[in-house]
């Protein structure tokens, strides 16, 4: 997988899983051990998804050992679970290339292999799309077919996971849920159901005895289904009743089997083999460590996540030198909130489950009592900064553009309906990079677009960020959506003034007299090159025009575009359809205006995983591409 060579004694006879059922129940330890030390080999050189997969080494390996994949289904709920899963499933050679541009995908999908069931970018849909293919196995007849559905990293934060469950307990089926509780979900899980599954107990001595007399009552004919299910209400409330707690799984007539510790490989796959065959939805709870086998990991599960290169040796992490670079986006961000919230007493910070990647932990650290992190639950997210919004603060409200799709209902009907002060601050937006399409932040624009009552607008550097956030905390502002992309900006003089800019004007960047090029948001940078390029080498004239808001669009600058050119290049770090280009096209038809109108952009399609420069050059939007149009 790598240059260096290391001994693989019983992993390098696993190509798939069939190989691994081969193996005796004493071996599996020692393939977690192999397995769990090529994860940590691999990821020190390639980076990707660390700590989590680490956690579900055993886990993945019994699974794969009790169950008949592909045959029977295993449903992921978060990719960053499913490394281990990539590497068993004859992926191992190809690991090397995982997240890197035409190499194997970041996370599990079904156009890259069988045994990938699901597509699972985002968190907390495992337990629905399992429940559909139980229900599909039912109606086809495939009565041998087992689907496990594995949701966990504080994916039980989501309010999706929650209406799985409400459905399994409500019509027929054999789903198995495993529930890898690991107290984590990027940064550490948070909320009422996080401190409930630590506390879960129940007797395994107990379940044992429930399932052989079940058996017996049902071979004897004193038991049928109906019966069954009243006697479950009847026993789960003995049970309650005795053990002073109500098990929430069992009170939804979901039989509960746990908590039981997640890195015994042997002790789990026994349980999966006894459970299997039992009729009915079950959970099987887990405890799991984040990290597991690693050190460094474990003690810092958050910052391991995904920590970029490091020294497997050591735990040292590698990390490039920054001095004299622009900072993240991410950071401006945080900094920045900390300041405006010491000014604004009413501000209030909001972000589900990502903390330490949007920067929100800063205004944490600093304000606690003013920074709330709902878990992953960015619908619930939403409709809470709209809620304080109503009644009085500021909230800025932090969501990963892509993530952001989940609450757009929420948005519409309890922000935007009521025109409320929350400002909508999505990272990550536009092209992300190796996380590939299932975060990839490029919809936004034309989604958003439409709404009422919504401010939209795209800094194009480091001081226009700082400034629209200050913009977006004054009185009267109403809605205010501010998105800007994952990385360095490029200003390293960042720490400007606060002051305001007028809402619904953009710039003009530089005069021309040929042709206009008008740019949303940090990739008017890439543009402002292309233009010089184009000037000195083709001998043209170019104005540049950053526009700034899409919503509302500054009408006099655009008049002033479509007035005085015949050709106009917009370009933006979104998707082409319903986008930025689209509003300036829809605005010179509505006004008349004929230039001939090249729109840059994301295309139609889900675009790949590699660099973001890769990805740019490949949608036509880096430097070289955006010359070639002018």
């Amino acid at each position: 997988m790598t240059n260096e060579t290391t001994q693989h004694t019983l992993l390098e006879s696993i190509a798939y899983p069939e190989d691994l059922r081969k193996l005796r129940t004493d071996q599996l330890p020692e393939v977690c051990n192999e397995l769990r030390k090529d994860i940590i080999k691999e990821l020190s050189c390639n980076p990707g998804h660390f700590a989590a997969s680490l956690g579900t080494v055993e886990l993945t390996v019994a699974l794969h050992y009790v169950f008949n994949t592909p045959y029977d289904r295993i449903v992921w709920d978060v990719g960053h679970q499913a490394y281990g899963h990539k590497i068993l499933t004859g992926r191992r050679e190809a690991f090397s290339t995982n997240r890197k541009f035409k190499g194997i995908r970041p996370f599990p999908s079904p156009d890259e292999s069988e045994y990938d069931t699901f597509a699972c970018g985002h968190a907390s849909n495992a337990i629905s799309a399992a429940l559909g293919m139980a229900v599909a196995a039912a109606e086809k007849g495939e009565k041998e077919r087992h689907v496990v559905a594995v949701i966990g990293d504080g994916s039980m934060s989501g309010g999706l996971a929650f209406e799985g469950l409400n459905n399994v307990s409500a019509i027929p089926n054999n789903l198995l849920i495993i529930l890898n509780d690991n107290d984590m979900s990027i940064d550490r899980s948070v909320g009422g159901m996080k401190q409930y599954l630590f506390n879960l107990t129940t007797s395994r001595r107990y379940n044992k005895l429930r399932y052989n007399a079940s058996r017996i009552l049902f071979k004897l004919k004193i038991l049928n289904e109906e019966r069954r299910k009243a006697l479950i209400r009847f026993a789960n409330s003995l049970k309650s009743m005795a053990a002073l707690q109500q098990n929430i799984f069992e009170g939804m007539n979901i039989r509960y089997f746990g908590p039981v510790d997640g890195h015994n490989v042997k002790n789990v796959a026994r349980i999966l083999r006894d459970i299997k065959e039992m009729q009915g939805p079950k959970i099987l709870h887990l405890h799991t460590v984040k990290g597991k086998g690693f050190a460094p990991a474990e003690k810092n599960p958050g910052i391991w996540h995904a920590p970029g290169k490091f020294n497997p040796r050591t735990g040292e992490r590698i990390t490039a030198d920054t001095c004299n670079q622009p900072p993240l986006y991410q950071d401006v961000f945080g900094e920045t909130l900390v300041e405006l919230a010491q000014q604004n007493p009413r501000i209030v910070g909001v972000t589900p489950a990502m903390p330490t990647g949007c920067s929100m932990n800063m205004l944490m650290e600093a304000m606690p009592d003013r920074a709330f992190d709902v878990g992953i639950a960015e619908g619930h997210a939403a409709t809470f900064s709209g809620g304080m919004a109503k009644d009085g603060l500021q909230p800025f409200c932090n969501i990963y553009s892509s993530f952001m799709q989940r609450a757009y209902d929420n948005v519409i009907h309890d922000i935007a309906l009521l025109r409320l002060p929350v400002v909508l601050c999505l990272d990550r937006a536009g092209l992300v990079g190796e996380d590939g399409p299932t975060h990839h932040g490029v919809f936004d624009l034309a989604y958003f677009r439409p709404v009422p009552n919504l401010t939209i607008a795209s800094p194009l550097n480091e001081h226009e960020l700082r400034r629209l956030m200050y913009t977006a905390q004054l009185p009267d502002q109403g809605t205010f959506v501010i998105r800007y992309p994952r990385g360095r900006g490029v200003c390293t003089d960042w720490k400007c003034p606060l002051e305001a800019v007028p809402v619904g004007k953009g710039q003009k960047l530089k005069a021309g007299t040929d042709l206009a090029v008008i740019t949303l948001g940090p990739i008017g940078n890439i543009a402002a090159h292309a233009i010089a390029r184009a000037e000195q080498e083709k001998g043209i004239s170019i104005a540049h025009y950053d526009l700034r808001f899409l919503k509302p669009l500054d009408e006099a600058l655009l008049h002033e575009a479509g007035k005085s050119f015949k050709r106009i290049v917009t370009v933006e770090d979104g998707v082409c359809k319903g986008g930025m280009g689209s509003a300036v096209l829809e605005f010179m038809a509505d006004n008349g205006y004929t230039p001939q109108v090249t729109r840059i952009g994301v295309p139609d399609q889900f675009v790949e995983h590699g660099t973001i420069p890769q990805l740019y050059h490949l949608c036509g939007m880096d430097e070289e591409g955006i010359y070639d149009c002018l």
